[in-house]
């Protein structure tokens, strides 16, 4: 069952973001899809300050992996799969250590590496322009 929020403004994704949290309370891993500019990194921004995320999340378009840490020093994982050539590349940063490790992971351009996914990855999309619809 699909939920859908409208985003008018970027204030409006820190509610979206408690929704999604609140939605899937057990799930760890989460991939966004969207048009590039969508607002997905964004959106990751809000939901790591719902989480109580106390780094600046920043886009890990470069560096394809960011770790944040929470209040707790719980690890939060924010990967960018944008700039990935072939999958060799994930494998070779180890993404199953992030994946299975319990932690929230949040994944930009996952269709990049699709397959990889594991069965319960909630799937989070975001359209449109000026006014985002999130779906997950």
């Amino acid at each position: 069952m699909a939920n859908d929020f409208s985003a008018i403004s970027e204030s409006d994704l820190p509610e979206i973001a408690g929704k999604l949290l609140a939605a899937y309370p057990a799930s760890r891993i989460f991939a966004f899809y969207g048009e590039m500019g969508a607002g997905k990194t964004t959106f990751i921004k809000a939901i790591c300050k719902e989480l109580g995320v106390e780094d600046e999340a920043l886009s890990p378009t470069f560096s394809i992996i960011n770790e944040y840490h929470t209040r707790q020093t719980t690890p939060v994982y924010h990967f960018d799969f944008y700039r990935i050539n072939k999958l060799e590349e994930v494998y070779d940063i180890g993404y199953e250590d992030y994946l299975f490790s319990g932690s929230y992971c949040f994944l930009e351009w996952p269709e990049l590496v699709g397959e990889l996914l594991p069965e319960e990855t909630v799937r989070v999309s975001i359209s449109g322009t000026g006014i985002r619809v999130i779906t997950f």
